[in-house]
């Protein structure tokens, strides 16, 4: 694809990476197959390669994006599934993260839409107030049904939809802050085999605080010390993904110094996300020269807890006959290639583990997607739930915390994280969902 960028951003270092990410795309569409919205809606703007000319037509033109611009740009879900489909190697996700804070600088969004998003900005790296609002929040529930369940833009992106969509993400009951999130060192049980620093992630923490508590027992009873390091959160994704990319750059900074204080053998993540970005870290600093290797550092000892445990082994096995649906997380095949070690461990635990159909689309989790494009992301889910379903599993198990509470939403059967089996069958407890 030939490029002729303007003079305001040519030279500079997003303007060059852009540069080189347009002129490897080779209009083939490849992408377009695996594209969920593509898939949904066949309109080639909701398309990789339809997004790709609309941010190669803001960068080539002084000018504030187009509002039609805007609209297919934010109906990225971000999944990556085109990514995997190129043959050309066209990296979507550093330039639709390029497209989105073109638009944050040079696009005014109505007052509605900047005041959502701009709480959620606030909201989603800050657990502790993030609590506190669902809480509240959750006084609206019976409220919800006055709003809107439908809109007239295909995504739903609408103010009243999204604050009913917001309004009914959240679950009827919010866990109180669990001690495991606190800064501090578990020790390994029995003789210490190796020393990892946990991600405590920060919506997790809120939505879903049994999957860190699972983790630290899984890790220390196969020997390895768990430290929740002070000063470590939000991997920046949640702001990255609404166009605040110097905020999400901050986040970043905080992670790395924490984590680099001290000496570990891996950084043990267990939010699919969450992991994409800090494997990304060194990506995101590669032209800083100040924190460029030490982003580097932490992006090579970034590890999903799927692929750290299959290293580690699992001990002690008691069987458990279920059927496992494995839902792959498109953060965890797409953003980090990690699609067989959670399979491989789910059957070393005894589990039967079956594919999903057509696992390679999103089930329209995405983050903020579901309050910022509600209606996609509902359709989206229930073709997920329709495919899982048709397997008649005991059990649908994700790595990614967001997926389990979206697909929980939609059906009847229990959606546990993979890790909360995996501790079950090494000797925790019963995971909540299954009792």
């Amino acid at each position: 694809m030939q490029t002729h960028l303007e003079d305001f951003i040519r030279d500079t270092p997003a303007g060059r990476e852009a540069d080189a990410i347009l002129r490897k795309c080779v209009h083939c569409g490849f992408c377009t197959a695996t594209c969920p919205t593509f898939v949904l809606l066949g309109d080639e703007r909701d398309s990789p390669r339809g997004r790709i000319y609309f941010i190669k037509a803001m960068l080539e033109g002084d000018r504030a994006p187009t509002a039609q611009e805007v609209r297919h740009i934010d109906r990225c879900l971000s999944c990556l599934s085109c990514m995997t489909t190129c043959p050309s190697g066209v990296n979507y996700m550093h330039l639709v993260d390029h497209g989105r804070h073109h638009i944050e600088r040079r696009y005014t969004r109505a007052l509605p839409d900047r005041l959502l998003r701009g709480l959620l900005a606030v909201l989603m790296p800050r657990p502790g107030l993030f609590r506190w609002m669902a809480m509240l929040g959750r006084l609206a529930k019976p409220l919800a049904s006055l709003l809107p369940s439908t809109s007239r833009d295909p995504g739903g992106a609408t103010f009243p939809r999204r604050l009913r969509a917001m309004i009914d993400a959240l679950p009827d009951r919010i866990a109180a802050p669990s001690p495991v999130d606190r800064p501090q060192t578990f020790a390994a049980v029995g003789a210490r085999r190796k020393r990892v620093a946990l991600m405590p992630g920060c919506g997790q923490q809120v939505l879903a605080p049994e999957v860190n508590e699972a983790t630290v027992r899984l890790l220390t009873r196969h020997g390895v010390e768990v430290v929740n390091v002070a000063g470590s959160g939000c991997c920046g994704s949640s702001v990255q993904h609404i166009g605040h990319n110097e905020r999400a750059l901050e986040l970043a900074k905080r992670n790395i110094d924490a984590w680099l204080s001290e000496a570990f053998d891996a950084i043990v993540i267990n939010a699919s996300g969450c992991g994409t970005t800090v494997k990304d870290y060194g990506a995101m600093f590669a032209h800083d020269p100040a924190w460029m290797d030490k982003a580097e550092r932490v992006s090579k000892l970034a590890k999903d807890v799927s692929e750290f445990m299959l290293d580690v082994g699992l001990a002690n096995v008691t069987a458990r006959p279920l059927v496992v649906a494995y839902h792959s997380a498109c953060s965890m095949q797409h953003g980090q290639k990690v699609e067989q070690q959670p399979k491989r461990l789910l059957s070393d635990a005894s589990y039967v583990v079956k594919d999903v159909p057509d696992g390679h689309l999103c089930c329209g989790w995405a983050g903020t997607y579901q309050v910022l494009q509600p209606d996609l992301s509902r359709r989206l889910r229930d073709a997920k739930v329709a495919n899982i379903e048709r397997l008649k599993p005991d059990v649908i198990a994700a790595g990614n915390f967001g997926c389990i509470g979206n697909i929980a939403s939609g059906t009847g059967i229990p959606v546990v994280h993979t890790v909360e089996l995996l501790d079950w069958a090494t000797g925790g407890p019963k995971p909540v969902a299954l009792s």
